[in-house]
């Protein structure tokens, strides 16, 4: 009889889950979900409960990895807050279950492991689909995933700027504070994207804030807020002008604002160019529109179990 799951609290899954660890399994993970011959992953698209009192949603994301045993579920909740307010933005839950048995093996934060594989992935973007050159990151947005993209993007590659912008210069400045390298504020989207070569978007914004005009020919855009079909954080002309690649494109006709309100087309999955079945086009404008998937949690909840498994048996 399986014993009682295991609670793995925020500071231990930060302690376990690391990029350069990650990055290397999600890339696999990404490669099995865009194969679709074979029933190597089994993940619905994101089902979502409105809390209309609450300005939120509550998000279901189960996935079965059939031929690694993995069996997950995220539980996630975010909300459109109001400027100032003190309530988090997202809560986030993963369990881990036994494929075999249906019982749950572990209850994790979901925060963290959201954070760290949501920016894993847009490097794995980066790495496919940026200039190998590429001097200058811009990070619009300065919360929880900022922090984050910051933190796996300059672990993993030589940027000898890093701008960012938020709509609170208060914001941005705490953001400065909190990072261990340096940081140039910019008072405006403009001054921050112009002549960038990768742009990370993170933000709670439900209309386009960057916008085609002022982004340079040949740089890569990671757009990772705008998580509605009705919210957007990019306009028509880049998503247009732009080579756009997805994670899922089940999942981006559900729920991309920026893909289904512009009309843009899907070029390609990023698992496609990992299977070398589509090309990484280095050398025009490209756009990831991250959304998030289960299976991204679920390789890093097997990662976190694994590893939280082997350091208790040295015990």
């Amino acid at each position: 009889m399986a014993g009682p799951p295991v609670i793995i609290w925020a500071q231990e899954v930060e302690r376990l889950l690391h990029c350069r660890e990650l990055v290397p399994r999600l890339e696999a993970a990404l490669g099995k979900f865009s194969r679709r011959d074979s029933a190597e992953v089994i993940q619905p698209v994101r089902s979502t409960v409105p809390l209309q009192k609450h300005n939120g949603f509550m998000g279901l994301m189960p996935t079965y990895m059939e031929n690694d045993g993995v069996l997950c579920t995220k539980f996630v909740c975010f909300y459109s807050r109001q400027e100032g307010s003190t309530l988090p933005g997202t809560q986030a839950t993963v369990v881990l279950l036994d494929a075999e048995y249906g019982n749950v093996k572990a209850v994790m934060d979901g925060d963290v492991i959201t954070g760290m594989r949501t920016a894993a992935v847009s490097a794995i973007s980066a790495k496919l689909l940026m200039r190998p050159e590429a001097e200058v990151l811009a990070i619009l947005g300065t919360g929880h995933q900022a922090l984050s993209h910051y933190n796996v993007f300059t672990e993993m590659f030589p940027f000898k700027e890093v701008r960012v912008w938020s709509q609170s210069r208060q914001r941005a400045e705490r953001f400065r504070q909190s990072v261990g390298g340096p940081v140039k504020i910019c008072l405006s989207v403009e001054e921050a994207v112009r002549g960038a070569d990768a742009i990370v978007t993170v933000t709670k914004c439900t209309e386009p804030v960057l916008f085609g005009r002022w982004v340079k020919p040949g740089a890569h855009v990671a757009a990772v807020g705008a998580c509605r079909p009705n919210w957007r954080e990019l306009d028509d002309v880049l998503m247009k002008g732009a080579v756009v690649y997805v994670d899922s494109r089940e999942g981006a006709m559900a729920e991309a604002g920026d893909v289904i309100l512009s009309g843009a087309e899907v070029f390609a999955e990023l698992g496609d160019v990992i299977n070398g079945t589509k090309p990484a086009h280095r050398e025009k404008t490209t756009v990831f529109k991250s959304l998030g998937m289960g299976v991204e949690d679920a390789v890093s909840a097997q990662l976190v179990f694994d590893q939280w498994t082997a350091n208790a048996s040295k015990l």
